[in-house]
């Protein structure tokens, strides 16, 4: 652990819903060119989500950044992009600037690497259910017996997909337990 990598992370910005096709472009170039002593590794982080609607689960990946592919590369000492390293990047379809200035990429904070990182190897966890509400949000129920009653989510339970809301039926507050997608939020 002593070594320490001279390659730094840097942020591509790509077409919108071409990352996975850049990236892959990316790493055949790479490879073609000898580049693999300037060019690392090429990530598009993904999240796992389940999402549940009228009683069915679906798991979706989705991008956790659209529109970015992360590069890791060797730089120059002023902090530009080695020449046979940029012509890769321009000649790509989909590939647009890094971001930073020109030909001078910004570098990811150490920390951000480490999230970065720790996300794409993280092991293939139960996706999570994906809860668009907060606790004290305002909502109306769509569907089901209690249609139209509007309350205030109380309690959120995300593994089940639930949510407690507290509604008034005849003058008293009384929680129901629904799934999210029984409810909407109201302004």
């Amino acid at each position: 652990m002593t070594e320490t990598s001279t390659k730094h992370w840097c942020v591509l910005k790509v077409a919108s819903n071409k990352e996975d096709q850049v990236r892959d472009t990316l790493e055949r170039k790479v490879k073609a060119e000898n580049l693999t002593d300037i060019i690392g590794r090429l990530l598009v982080p993904r999240e796992r989500v389940k999402k549940v609607k009228a009683g069915q689960q679906k798991v979706a990946e989705n991008k956790t950044y659209p529109g970015y592919v992360f590069v890791e590369m060797e730089l120059n000492s002023d902090g530009t992009i080695p020449e046979r390293a940029w012509y890769v990047f321009k000649e790509t379809a989909g590939a647009g600037d890094f971001i930073g200035h020109k030909n001078k990429p910004d570098r990811m904070a150490a920390k951000e690497v480490e999230k970065l990182i720790a996300d794409a190897e993280k092991p293939e966890a139960g996706p999570a259910v994906k809860v668009e509400f907060l606790k004290g949000d305002g909502v109306k129920v769509r569907e089901g017996p209690f249609e139209n009653f509007e309350g205030v989510v109380d309690e959120i339970f995300p593994d089940k997909g639930m949510v407690r809301v507290i509604v008034t039926i005849f003058g008293r507050a009384t929680p129901l337990e629904l799934e999210y997608w029984q409810l909407e939020k109201v302004q």
